[in-house]
């Protein structure tokens, strides 16, 4: 036996069960990893150096690689991962660094190192980490399918659901006509995407896209910026300032979020829908305009207008046609058609390539409730580009709490629940329930929320007012 290799017989564990485990490294607490791998049913093998390290390599059939770094040890860092990515079957690599080595750990995990563990490691730590193996182990990788795309200028629409089909077949009636058009649906079910699909395949194609979220500019400046304002008209109006109306003539003004706007503003857009004219702040002549107008909402107008909070003569000259995107719920089919448009996307900015989603990954997927819906899609399946080291997405990849029921109030409550005798949650409920769980983990830290639900950060707010969060 060569001096540099230590026989699984007297500092390894074999055992028939999985994953196996080689451990490249002096420290003492390799030695004790054996003893924990047993523990576990895995088996652990260590070798001292890399030569030996890779005859063992070789041999195959290892699900992970610990390899125990000094704290100059950047340049073998990359040698490891470029030995790995030539491996055809490649196991998962552990970096074990000195617990000072910050700088180490961090470019370890920038070339995508499964996962990153400061010495000394203990017993419980060790053993997450072989059930994290063993998890992955086991997920089976499903080939992504083909994901053909409808390019809308620089932007894509894709779908192969059916509760899409009246949505394309309404944009294909609409665009070639000047009418306006009111669009409905949830935060992130891709409101402003049909509408610049419309813009893109009606007479004003050639003319400019103006698009303003009426919620996220305060309403004391929001008039200024749909009207324009004369100079010294108030305080800071140091120049003459062209509206969003103005720019948008002869081509298309987008209104999104219109049913937060108050009443006083909806009542010089209704003006400016019918005279086709509009006066800036400070100023007394009327100026011509002519945008093709599209609005959009979230919220029920219907319900707004019942509450005296929405004209309902302007209701009806915004929806001359009216368009209703469904959420990502109710696309059957869209999910894993966008996972795998999305991961092809962040895949190429990230310079990674996905073959494949496991079954495990999948079906934590396909159960999330997406209250952003695909704006939340796209915002999780970016991270896991990011948090990935391989070619496909696997569980790991995705939130944490994903991977365990009882950190999602809404799943342990629907493991828990007897669904003969629970009653079943309204989607409003469902909603409010989601939105205080990430707002508690994210310590009500509006901003960090409202990215992982995928949503604006004033829909946020308003729906933590609406809700009493």
């Amino acid at each position: 036996m060569k001096s540099n290799e230590v026989s699984a017989s007297t500092d390894g564990v074999e055992t028939a069960g999985f994953p196996r485990l080689l451990g490249v490294g002096a420290d003492p607490v390799l030695r004790d990893m054996a003893r924990y791998a047993q523990a576990e049913g895995a088996s652990f093998h260590r070798v001292l150096d890399s030569t030996a390290a890779l005859r063992a390599l070789g041999t195959g059939g290892w699900a992970g690689l610990l390899v125990q770094m000094d704290e100059d040890a950047e340049e073998r860092l990359g040698w490891w991962v470029d030995v790995l990515a030539r491996m055809q079957e490649r196991p998962r690599f552990v970096v074990l660094v000195p617990g000072r080595c910050i700088g180490l750990a961090l470019r370890a995990s920038q070339l995508g190192a499964f996962d990153v563990l400061p010495l000394p490691v203990g017993r419980q730590r060790f053993i997450d980490l072989v059930r994290r193996i063993r998890a992955t182990e086991r997920e089976i990788g499903r080939p992504l399918p083909q994901a053909t795309p409808i390019d809308v200028g620089p932007y894509q629409m894709l779908s192969a659901s059916p509760s899409m089909l009246p949505v394309f077949r309404t944009i294909a009636q609409v665009a070639p006509s000047c009418a306006t058009v009111l669009i409905l649906g949830d935060s992130g079910t891709g409101k402003e995407l049909v509408a610049r699909a419309i813009h893109q395949h009606g007479p004003q194609r050639d003319k400019p896209f103006v698009a303003v979220n009426c919620a996220a500019i305060p309403e004391n400046l929001l008039e200024s910026e749909l009207f324009g304002h004369e100079k010294g008209s108030f305080t800071g109006a140091v120049a003459r300032k062209t509206g969003r109306f103005e720019r948008a003539s002869h081509g298309t003004l987008f209104l999104d979020e219109i049913g937060d706007m108050s009443l006083p503003l909806q009542s010089k857009i209704l003006r400016a829908i019918q005279e086709r004219e509009i006066e800036r702040v400070g100023g007394s002549q009327p100026i011509p305009v002519n945008p093709r107008l599209i609005a959009a909402t979230n919220q029920d107008l219907t319900a707004l207008i019942e509450q005296k909070r929405f004209r309902e003569d302007l209701y009806y000259r915004l929806a001359v046609v009216t368009i209703r995107l469904p959420r990502l719920a109710e696309r059957e089919n869209d999910l894993l058609f966008l996972t795998s448009f999305f991961l092809r996307e962040f895949g190429q900015r990230y310079g990674k390539e996905f073959c494949g989603v496991s079954d495990r990954a999948l079906e934590l997927l396909t159960h999330h409730e997406w209250v952003g819906n695909v704006r939340e899609l796209r915002n999780v399946i970016e991270r896991a580009v990011l948090m990935s080291d391989g070619d496909v997405l696997l569980a790991e990849h995705l939130p944490d709490e994903w991977r365990n029921a009882n950190a999602n109030p809404l799943v342990a409550e629907t493991v828990a629940a007897d669904p003969l005798s629970e009653p079943l949650l309204s989607l409003r409920e469902m909603e409010m329930r989601h939105i205080a769980h990430v707002l508690d983990r994210t310590s009500g830290h509006i901003g960090e929320a409202a990215h992982i639900l995928g949503v604006h950060r004033n829909t946020l707010a308003r729906k933590t007012r609406e809700y009493g969060l």
